[in-house]
Formats: C-alpha cells, structure tokens, sequence
C-alpha cells in the first residue's frame, strides 16, 4: 500500500485483503498506515501458504525504496 501524497509505502500481510484495505482507507488502523495516510493498493500476491508469505513480506521489507518502486506488478504484464 502507498500513500498518495507522499509515496510512503507499506508492505503487511492479512487473511482478509478486502477487509484491510477498507480498515486502512477508513484510518481504523491505529500506527504507522494511519500516520502516515496510508490508502491505497498499489500490489498484492495472493498464498494460501502463512509461513510463506510471512518469509516474503520480511523479503520485501529489505529491498529499497527504488526495487519496490520499479517491481512489475500485473498491470505491467
């Protein structure tokens, strides 16, 4: 997630993608995507794997701000 008027970006994990969005976009967040108006969904990939995708968002959390941004996403497919 990202937010618009900053670029400040968010990587987290959630069982329920539609719902956190909506937290997110509705500030129902309290910390850092609340603080930092964090609303929009820029990605996502989808596991039925916990332990997987819990070994990935650490993954993405160590790249820099310029790997994340240049990342293809769907939409550059």
């Amino acid at each position: 997630m990202a937010s618009q008027r900053k670029g400040t970006l968010y990587i987290g994990i959630t069982n329920g993608l539609v719902r956190r969005v909506d937290e997110h976009k509705r500030g129902l967040v309290p910390g850092f995507t609340k603080k930092y108006n964090i609303k929009t969904l820029v990605y996502y990939e989808m596991t039925n794997d916990i332990e997987g995708a819990l070994s990935r968002e650490k993954c993405l959390k160590k790249w820099n701000r310029k790997w994340k941004i240049d990342f293809p996403t769907s939409a550059d497919f």
